[in-house]
């Protein structure tokens, strides 16, 4: 395949010219012509860039009442017509203080066979004692290069445990994510609500304020540094709160300290808890949505280059299906909402075509940054020779209406119906194979392989 006369965008420049990728690599950049037989994609006028990686997905979750609406297959496929090309997925937990492999196994099966896109997983534990810290370093060698740590929900852990982790990680140079919220207080939160019959979904944006976010996370960061200074990733940051704490940090000398923001934090606001018809139902997420003047501390976080990341936490749920299970309290809605599709297009339309941003800040954001974090750079997250052929492309111009009809998501609405964006993925490539254009899927169920990661580049 030869992909002639686009703008070819990295995270470190651009240029104008074309690239040919040969058996699922990319094999020469410059200014070429095309051999006989040679697939040639015109993309004249268009920006080239790497496929995105998304690094925080749970697809096909299973929360113990409800299971995620979308499975390895429809939801990579969702992926990929917005432009993604690899997914890294947060596992579900497993039964009580099961191994981290228990899982990883378990997982294996639910994507090996379904998956459109390349894919990995990050692993996942509800408690941490010798046998884990052995396991994290034995799963280090198969590939298995980050791990997620929780501070609320059943499978907490605490912080001793935490701090164990923690020199772990330092100790083999592999990442720590943790979803970072103040269990003691949410849960005092949500027991009040209920006794007060204060049931509605604006309920559980007040159950889990901005404070609970940020304390948790000044709590991991001040651990982290204790640990020397141990690799932390924040994931979801959600308020300007939580990312003064990462900046001042940062601004310490904490260096291998990394945040990851959603769409969903740049592009909707508390308000929505109270729409009419039990709609709020829809934007039930941990952490939720904040007030308005979060969305530009946010954004403005992304300017300054204090957040690293941009990824989705996609995990759907039909509306008219299990989010029902909140309608009159909703302390019982499963928390989550799709966003893999969407992601692209909207970061460009208000990062890039806004002037937010430049073309080589959302590679950065949505591509090389994720990927270096995840172990895979250069293969995944540039526009290299020896690089996968992962591409989109991407009209600048394309003006679109984004509504759940145009989405391939396997739920029953998308958060940013109506949404008037400025820029527009119009053909993904994964290894050297067009998987979708102008919208429509073209890729095939279980060609995407499992990537076998190495160790996180820490910048």
């Amino acid at each position: 395949m030869l992909i002639h006369n686009g703008k070819i965008v990295n995270h470190d420049g651009s240029f104008y010219g074309d690239l040919r990728i040969t058996d699922g690599v990319i094999a020469e950049i410059g200014h070429l012509s095309a051999r006989p037989g040679e697939e040639v994609i015109d993309a004249s006028g268009h920006l080239v860039m790497p496929g995105g990686v998304d690094m925080h997905t749970h697809m096909d979750l299973d929360v113990g009442f409800a299971r995620a609406s979308d499975d390895f297959y429809t939801g990579t496929a969702a992926a990929v017509c917005g432009g993604t090309t690899t997914i890294v997925d947060h596992m579900a937990f497993g039964p009580k203080n099961c191994s981290i492999r228990h899982q990883l196994e378990l997982y294996h099966g639910l994507a090996e066979g379904k998956a459109v896109i390349d894919y990995s997983f990050h692993g996942v534990t509800d408690h941490v004692d010798g046998a884990v810290l052995r396991e994290i370093e034995e799963l280090a060698a198969e590939g298995i290069t980050s791990h997620k740590f929780y501070l609320t929900y059943d499978a907490k852990i605490t912080d001793g445990e935490a701090f164990q982790l923690m020199e772990k990680a330092r100790e083999l140079g592999l990442l720590l994510t943790v979803h970072p919220e103040n269990d003691g207080v949410i849960n005092y939160l949500r027991e009040k609500f209920i006794k007060e019959r204060k049931t509605k979904p604006i309920y559980h944006a007040k159950s889990r304020p901005p404070e609970c976010e940020a304390e948790a996370i000044n709590r991991m960061i001040l651990l982290a540094h204790m640990a020397g200074d141990a690799p932390l990733y924040i994931v979801h940051l959600s308020c300007g709160l939580g990312l003064d704490y990462v900046s001042e940090a940062r601004n310490r000398g904490q260096k291998r300290l990394y945040a990851e923001t959603c769409p969903q934090y740049l592009f909707l606001e508390e308000s929505c808890y109270e729409k009419p018809d039990g709609e709020g139902l829809k934007y039930i997420m941990s952490p939720p949505l904040r007030a308005r003047e979060n969305n530009g501390l946010l954004w403005q976080g992304i300017e300054a280059g204090s957040i690293d990341t941009i990824a989705t936490d996609h995990c759907p749920f039909f509306f008219n299906g299990d989010k029902q299970r909140g309608r009159n309290d909703f302390t019982k809605a499963p928390g989550g909402a799709p966003g893999v599709e969407a992601r692209m297009a909207l970061i460009f339309s208000e990062g890039v075509s806004k002037g937010r941003i430049t073309a080589e800040d959302f590679v950065r954001l949505t591509s090389s940054n994720p990927a270096k974090l995840t172990g895979l750079y250069p293969r995944k997250g540039s526009l290299s020779v020896g690089s996968d052929g992962d591409v989109v492309i991407f009209d600048a111009e394309r003006r679109v209406r984004l509504t759940h009809s145009l989405l391939h998501e396997n739920v029953d609405y998308t958060p940013y119906e109506g949404f008037e964006l400025n820029g527009w993925p119009v053909m993904t490539i994964s290894r050297g194979r067009l998987a979708a254009k102008e919208g429509v899927f073209l890729g095939k169920m279980g060609a995407g392989r499992f990537l076998k990661r190495g160790l996180p580049e820490l910048y």
